[in-house]
């Protein structure tokens, strides 16, 4: 039998902006280097690197959700604490706490960079990132 859920609207945005919620004030996009942990709840290892932390708006990380797709506020651009090559991203609370996960990669990612090539110092920035939950 195939898988096949579909959910309402409201339940679609309110699910989204719970992630907001969750995420609360001053949070912080992170670019690694290394394999993705298999879910938010599993430790980062040693092997992953935080190659740019990127600052999230003060109040909100992302406006309120609609037509079932929440869309990040201005990302902070940020320089490369170190070099490596961005695999994965992070969306952390301001205590370190890690809420979305996602691929980072040039195009069909979760998070699709100009390149995943991160240089020691150079400017990481990311133009714009939604999160979509299918109907």
């Amino acid at each position: 039998m195939a898988l096949n859920p579909h959910f309402i609207l409201a339940w679609r945005n309110q699910a989204l902006d719970q992630l907001t919620t969750s995420l609360g004030t001053s949070a912080l996009l992170q670019v690694y280097a290394g394999v993705q942990p298999a879910d938010v709840s599993s430790a980062v290892t040693a092997a992953n690197v935080v190659l740019a932390s990127l600052t999230c708006p003060t109040t909100n990380a992302f406006g309120a959700a609609a037509a079932g797709v929440l869309t990040a506020n201005a990302i902070g651009s940020a320089a490369a604490a170190t070099g490596g090559t961005a695999t994965w991203f992070s969306f952390v609370k301001s205590t370190g706490a890690r809420v979305l996960d996602g691929s980072i990669g040039t195009s069909g990612a979760d998070l699709n960079l100009n390149s995943t090539t991160i240089v020691t110092g150079a400017q990481v920035a990311v133009s714009s990132f939604t999160v979509t939950l299918p109907a």
